[in-house]
């Protein structure tokens, strides 16, 4: 998963991410009502601008560059893909549908061949037709590597695709795992089983690209549009980003964009607190604005809290996203499973929690995976802490290590405060063990170095704070890449911090990819995530909340579990 930026992260729960999950308090349909949420009671129109304030920049807006849905909703407006997440709040917005496909796919020989068939009347920007092509060849241009930065799934999923260089080196050279035998059908073919594979086709890799129109690094300045607004300008690689409608683009053929608004102006490079404070006061064109990476931090919320009118104004979000302890049981004595069981049982949510935001910006975890139904969510709490931690628990388990005196540990994070590994969770952490006889010293270091050192397998450290979030809403990009024992890398980004290589629980991953019916899979994964949090290689800590301040004259808030971030394709403007 591509680390979520460093102020949005930060100022929701100390913590935020490309994909921010409005559970059952999100501001839509249960609360507000979907249709009327935001600038009074009338249903949605079409019209107006659209103003999207933000702190970071939209950088390489290429489908090939772009992490998912990078940047929030803004790329999807763009871009269209061969599936993609269903514009709802809650968990109904969980699920994968089609999008440029007439059916999430088809797969066969045991799910190693995914087979779509291509909607009718799809064009372009400028007429044209879309085609089989035009999506194989821009995932074939997102192999270049002067056109890194996507996310790396096709190359170890398509057949032989490892050491493919895309179209510009080899010219004329493409991808034989993927198939076009017509205009409107595309066939990839799997090195293994991928039950999953509609999640990945909402990637945008997936965006078909002209072969005519790619102009190569240049091609963000004015991409094709195959979705419902075209870029017209890209000032300063993202900072500024205007669009307008596609007149191609027809309803008839997009079940899940709305496209109310005729133009969408996307600025960026915003100080955070800068953000907020328009979006309260909703003066002028700001109130008919949003955000899709800047939170409300505690103070801020505070505040907003008091105040009926802009509480009314707040979008809450759960993304699939967990804040946890990291052991190496390489390095002593976190080698010894009744030191990791005893610092479980030490750990004080409740301080954890506030040194995140409070119990408004973060909830307590005891289980790795979210809880959200589309990751086969199963409450366990193998080692009970309740609420702010049970020393007795915790001495006892200690001295059965051989530690009847207590002992004396390093605990790496960050020193950034824009953190989620930020010294005020290491304290907490701190303070919660020093009451079971654990002397913690804090080892803070910089964000490059520390992101340097807890993802090299060779300087990984026994103690740290650590994060992750899922590429799609499930089980698998949660824990297949921290607990996959094939997945342990020596020589490069390693994030199997626990270097956990169980035979049966590989083997266990490998039998749920087989599934294509994915409520089984999430059982499943519920299930696998019990079972390896017996071996305490990891202490949850918080699942992350979020809040974000919309103008007063938007409407039609939507905020699913998929992303968390109030969707842009279905609001409109007074």
């Amino acid at each position: 998963m591509r680390q979520p930026s460093v102020r949005a992260r930060r100022v929701a729960a100390v913590s935020v991410s490309l994909f921010l999950a409005a559970g059952a308090a999100a501001c839509g349909p249960k609360d507000n009502d979907a249709k009327g949420a935001g600038g009074g009671d009338s249903k949605p129109q079409k019209g107006g601008t659209l103003t999207v304030l933000n702190s970071n920049p939209q950088e390489d807006f290429d489908p090939a560059r772009l992490y998912t849905s990078g940047g929030g909703n803004v790329p999807s407006l763009v871009f269209r893909t061969l599936t993609t997440r269903n514009r709802e709040s809650g968990a109904a917005g969980a699920k994968v549908v089609p999008d440029l496909a007439t059916d999430t796919g088809r797969p066969s020989e045991n799910a190693t061949v995914w087979t779509y068939t291509l909607k009718e009347g799809l064009k372009f920007e400028d007429g044209s037709p879309i085609t089989s092509a035009d999506i194989k060849y821009g995932i074939e241009r997102s192999f270049a590597p002067e056109l890194s930065g996507g996310a790396p799934y096709l190359r170890d999923w398509l057949i032989g695709a490892a050491d493919y260089q895309g179209p510009y080196k080899d010219k004329g050279k493409g991808l034989d795992a993927i198939g076009t035998p017509d205009a409107r059908t595309i066939v990839f073919h799997l090195n293994k089983p991928e039950g999953e594979f509609p999640y990945l086709a909402t990637q945008t890799q997936f965006t078909p690209v002209p072969k005519a129109k790619d102009t190569g690094t240049k091609y963000e300045e004015h991409p094709v549009s195959s979705g419902p607004y075209k870029v017209v300008s890209n000032e300063g690689d993202g900072e500024r980003l205007i669009l307008e409608r596609n007149t191609y683009w027809s309803a008839a053929t997009d079940e899940e964009r709305k496209a109310y608004p005729d133009r969408i102006d996307v600025r960026s490079g915003l100080d955070s607190s800068v953000i907020n404070q328009r979006l309260s006061a909703s003066q002028g064109a700001d109130a008919a604005s949003v955000t899709t990476d800047t939170n409300l931090g505690p103070a801020e919320l505070a505040k907003v809290s008091g105040d009926k009118e802009l509480a009314a104004r707040v979008g809450t979000g759960h993304f699939g996203y967990i804040n946890y302890i990291a052991f190496n049981p390489k390095v002593k004595p976190f080698d010894n499973i009744k030191v990791r069981e005893a610092i479980s049982y030490a750990i004080d949510r409740t301080s954890v929690v506030n040194a995140a935001g409070g119990s408004s910006l973060a909830e307590p975890a005891t289980t790795y995976l979210p809880d959200q139904k589309s990751f086969g969510y199963t409450p366990y709490d193998h080692f009970p802490a309740g609420a702010s931690g049970n020393p007795a628990k915790a001495k006892e388990v200690l001295k059965e290590a051989g530690y009847p005196n207590g002992l004396t540990v390093t605990l790496t994070h960050s020193n950034s405060k824009d953190f989620e590994t930020s010294p005020e969770i290491a304290t907490a952490v701190q303070d919660a063990l020093k009451k079971a006889g654990i002397t913690v010293k804090l080892d803070g270091l910089e964000d490059n170095d520390y992101r340097d050192t807890i993802h090299d397998a060779k300087k990984e450290p026994g103690f740290f704070l650590a994060h992750w979030g899922a590429d799609w809403p499930s089980g698998g990009p949660f824990l297949a890449p921290i607990f996959d024992g094939r997945q342990i890398v020596k020589d490069g980004a390693n994030f199997n911090n626990g270097f956990l290589d169980d035979k049966s629980v590989n083997a266990e991953i490998d039998a749920i990819n087989k599934l294509t019916d994915l409520d089984a899979a999430a059982k499943r994964w519920g299930a696998l995530d019990s079972r390896i949090g017996e071996q305490a290689l990891t202490v949850p800590l918080f699942h992350p909340v979020y809040k974000r301040l919309y103008g007063k004259d938007v409407k039609n808030i939507v905020i699913s579990d998929w992303t968390g971030v109030l969707d842009i394709s279905q609001v409109s403007v007074k």
